[in-house]
């Protein structure tokens, strides 16, 4: 349900006054407020109603699909942490509300660890669920990686040691994670020595021995195969991480594909790549215990424990600790650029609309208004946009979201949703993807090259020690006829292509994988139906 920590924003909290009407979902839906409404009543046992009577609400942190994370002070102590607001308004099922339940009791119930994010406090109002967690503020697991100057083989088995201990944690107190993905691990600071931790419990859920799940949940490229048929167990966990552990020891995901139904049949085919580099050069425990990782059978799937019996974690340490190459670093830094590359592009196309393009969206943006506030959150918009026959994934959705919403407030009044929607209207017009080429392309030549993108992206890499390799990987990705610089019909391929497996999200899995109707063939291959 969003990270406890982000990328820092410069936003100060404001609280916003919300409309009031029953909700069948509520805890307590039959009490009445002064006004004569009825309140949502989400957490069992808050530990308060007015967050701001102990704490200060600061600069946002970052957002996730339900709520905003801000830097949040003990005004007793003065001791940092992060909290999670959650808008009820966002809140719309009974599933919404349950999750939300169930993440504050799964942090309550899992038992302290160093490499599990705290959970402090819980406050609700009116408006919002308030979750007070640990801070983290040493970024995400993939940006430590290639900030340092050397990657090793030893590092990856440090790092999967560490994800695996919190699988067996939770498994040990009955909680399946269902979510695990490198984003989902932050490091505590930005101290050499810092924890890494995990932080979002969101899709967690509790579950008895030999109980089974149905729910499709999860990121697509992290999902085991019994996720996709629909019966699962504690197992999925560990398939996870040895998705993870395939990534960090390669730089890439072990089962990839630009569709759905493509990254669906690569799962359950579960053929793993040990050809492409570096895999000749790590050690064959290290590929042993991937292979028993992602064992597609979970009956025959290590568990968490026997992950941790495996001889190459427990040599962690012995591990080889020659560099696995520039490569891996390169291709890891290269996913996480690649959407700020197509984000500054939308950013680009947007700053050229004209006011008479905007002009007939008025219609569109009253069908999505539903509540008549003047404003859409993203829910309203992906709806809406479906009423329209847009069909986007959630990564793409979000990445005009928050080009459109330019008071960061995570609504869209009616002008920036019309950008956005004439965005969806003309992202294949040449007209405005030549205005973004031309952007990248500065001195005019009709192709972007390698100094251009680079300059394009200094803000992106100008910390990274590896930024040529970087620019060298997504080069690579969007050069196709490898002539060594962009061209337009190349660009605007990539504009239009999913090129980004880091961000696939909950909603994404949850809208696309779910809408799939796929028919298991004696193959083994999957077929859309």
């Amino acid at each position: 349900m969003g990270n406890c920590c982000a990328t820092p924003q410069t936003d100060d909290y404001e609280t916003k006054k919300r409309g009031k009407k029953k909700n069948p979902f509520s805890l307590h839906h039959g009490n009445n407020d002064a006004d004569g409404g009825f309140k949502l009543v989400v957490l069992k046992e808050p530990t308060g109603f007015e967050i701001e009577k102990r704490y200060q609400l600061g600069r946002e942190l970052g957002r996730g699909e339900f709520g905003v994370t801000y830097l949040c002070t003990d005004k007793e102590t003065g001791e940092k942490f992060a909290c999670k607001t959650i808008s009820k308004k966002k809140l719309r099922s009974a599933v919404d509300i349950e999750d939300v339940r169930r993440e504050v009791e799964i942090m309550k119930h899992l038992p302290e660890h160093p490499n599990i994010v705290s959970l402090k406090d819980t406050y609700e109002d009116d408006h919002a669920v308030h979750l007070v967690m640990e801070l983290c503020e040493g970024g995400e697991l993939f940006d430590r990686i290639v900030s340092r100057g050397h990657y090793t083989e030893r590092a990856a088995a440090a790092v999967a040691k560490t994800i695996v201990e919190v699988v067996q944690s939770c498994h040990q107190h009955g909680v399946i994670h269902r979510d695990l993905k490198p984003e989902n691990f932050l490091f505590a600071n930005k101290k050499e020595t810092a924890l890494l931790k995990a932080i979002d419990f969101g899709l967690s859920v509790f579950f008895r021995p030999g109980e089974t799940f149905n729910e499709i949940v999860g990121s697509p490229y992290y999902m085991a195969p019994e996720v996709l048929k629909r019966n699962y167990g504690p197992e999925v966990d560990v398939w996870s991480a040895g998705v993870i552990l395939y990534i960090l020891l390669c730089g890439v995901p072990p089962f990839w594909a630009e569709t759905e139904q493509g990254v669906a049949q690569a799962i359950i085919r579960s053929v793993i790549d040990f050809k492409r580099e570096p895999w000749p050069k790590v050690s064959e425990n290290a590929k042993d215990l991937v292979r028993k990782m992602l064992d597609p059978d979970p009956k025959h799937r290590l568990t968490a424990q026997q992950v941790l019996e495996h001889p190459w974690l427990v040599n962690a340490k012995k591990a080889p600790n020659v560099s696995l190459g520039e490569a891996v670093r390169a291709r890891l830094k290269q996913f996480s650029v690649m959407n700020k590359l197509k984000k500054r592009a939308l950013k680009v196309i947007a700053e050229h609309l004209s006011v008479e393009e905007i002009a007939d969206v008025k219609e569109g943006f009253d069908v999505m208004d539903v509540n008549k506030s003047g404003k859409i959150n993203i829910d309203d918009l992906r709806v809406g946009l479906h009423k329209l026959g847009h069909q986007m994934n959630h990564t793409d959705l979000q990445t005009l979201m928050e080009a459109a919403d330019v008071d960061r407030d995570g609504y869209l009044n009616y002008s920036e949703f019309a950008t956005i929607s004439i965005h969806l209207k003309r992202v294949g017009d040449d007209e405005h993807l030549q205005k973004a080429f031309e952007f990248f392309d500065q001195n005019q030549s009709e192709y972007i090259e390698h100094e251009e993108l680079r300059d394009a992206l200094a803000d992106e890499l100008h910390s990274h020690s590896n930024g040529e390799e970087v620019i060298n990987g997504i080069m690579h990705e969007v050069d196709t006829d490898k002539d060594g610089r962009i061209s337009y019909e190349e660009f605007a391929a990539m504009m239009k292509a999913g090129t980004d497996w880091r961000k696939a999200s909950r909603q994404y899995s949850r809208e696309r994988f779910n809408s799939l109707s796929l028919n298991l063939m004696k193959d083994g291959s999957l077929k859309l139906i």
